[in-house]
């Protein structure tokens, strides 16, 4: 579809919003031509292949008729744009890898980066936009250096609830400085009363969930399109067979000083011998780490939880409730090439250390952590064991509210 042709209003600044027939994106569209911007809202349609979808969540089809209708109620020009084919080789293509190499994925982390925040980004440029808008909860601030550049942070959302800065966290500070997060200030309940009030017709409508743009997929069913079902053995690993020195560090306070960040941040070793055989799966590239629905073994005094996988070995490893030592880990490692800085400013030179917080997944609470900065890449201890880190997983590391960085764990 071509671009439509619009003449920018003289005096205005234009900002494009990505409309994805939510209510959170038609309240930021509202609010910024309430503050006198020229708005545009663009629909961007990532996904064709509805098999894997499951009935009634989030389909395309529907989200593009209420992103027209939020338009049309605002008196806003409005396009929508097919990016399946980019959508499809950045996000869908990655995640196929990922689980095939036996690490998981967050694709909300990389349609931001590399769809909302690239594609569509030049996208609107293109359209003459000064801005970006999307329904995030979270804000910028922007302060200027001494040197008379301008430093934008990236903060949490004032509703604790809904905060979804780290979906963020691996924009850059030239895609933040174009972005506006109208809806950051406000609480999700305010903005449903803002919907309701001026009568748009997404004020009702349920957040979407699973895939950025794609909706709740049935995931099985979507990974099987590419990774073929491969049965294997689920091998249950008491807590006792986990080595003394993990469960020293696990349950010690402050742990052990003569241990290297290597050492401390390594994942767990695990071997069949280690344990004994108490089912079957159809390949341990559809299980994470933290994992406990779909291993359909019961008979046990605790719930069952993956606590490691091997893809080469088409092994699934599982423990014994939610204190098994195997679900927990002292700290993780991010390499060089995998580090991103939102504020380059603060980036550790090698050899400096940090205290910040930080989460590997979305509402996680923040856990305090210190960074160690070494040749090879950064070491992150956490102040007390963590749960459920998975290779694969974007670790943010924030001081307060800002978002500082971010990495993917090895």
């Amino acid at each position: 579809m071509p671009y439509l042709c619009i003449v920018k209003t003289a005096g205005k600044k234009r900002v494009v919003v990505g409309l994805s027939g939510g209510v959170d994106s038609s309240v930021a569209a509202y609010l910024l031509k309430e503050q006198g911007y020229d708005v545009l809202g663009l629909f961007m349609k990532n996904w064709h292949d509805e098999s894997v979808t499951l009935s009634n969540e989030c389909p395309w089809i529907e989200d593009s008729n209420d992103a027209m209708l939020v338009a049309q109620m605002l008196d806003i020009p409005y396009q929508a744009i097919d990016l399946s084919e980019v959508y499809k080789s950045r996000i869908v293509d990655y995640m196929f890898d990922a689980y095939a190499s036996g690490i998981t994925p967050n694709p909300d982390v990389l349609c931001n980066r590399e769809i909302k925040f690239d594609v569509f980004l030049k996208t609107a440029l293109k359209l003459g936009a000064d801005f970006v808008a999307t329904g995030h909860y979270c804000r910028k601030e922007s302060i200027e250096m001494k040197n008379g550049k301008a430093i934008h942070r990236l903060l949490a959302g004032k509703d604790p609830g809904k905060d979804q800065s780290y979906f963020l966290c691996q924009i850059n500070q030239e895609q933040l400085g174009r972005a506006l997060f109208p809806i950051g200030e406000l609480h999700k309940s305010e903005v449903r009363k803002i919907a309701a009030e001026i009568g748009l017709p997404t004020a009702e409508k349920k957040d979407s969930q699973g895939l950025c743009f794609v909706g709740k997929i049935r995931l099985p069913d979507f990974l099987q399109q590419q990774l073929k079902a491969k049965e294997g053995e689920i091998v249950e690993i008491p807590a006792k067979a986990i080595a003394e020195k993990d469960l020293v560090e696990v349950h010690a306070e402050g742990g052990s000083s003569d241990r290297s960040l290597a050492e401390l941040t390594a994942p767990h070793v695990l071997k069949p011998e280690m344990g004994r055989v108490v089912g079957r799966h159809m390949g341990a590239h559809f299980f994470t780490i933290g994992q406990r629905k779909g291993l359909q073994v019961g008979g046990r005094p605790e719930p069952l939880f993956v606590i490691g996988t091997d893809v080469h070995r088409n092994e699934v490893y599982v423990g014994q409730g939610e204190q098994h030592p195997g679900l927990y880990r002292k700290g993780l490692f991010v390499s060089k090439e995998d580090s991103h800085w939102l504020r380059p400013d603060l980036q550790l030179l090698v050899g400096e250390q940090a205290d910040y917080q930080l989460r590997i997944r979305y509402r996680q609470p923040l856990q305090k952590a210190t960074l160690h900065q070494e040749e090879e890449g950064l070491y992150i201890i956490f102040e007390e064991a963590l749960r459920g880190v998975a290779p694969g997983q974007f670790a943010a590391w924030y001081d307060g509210e800002e978002l500082i960085g971010s990495g993917v764990i090895r």
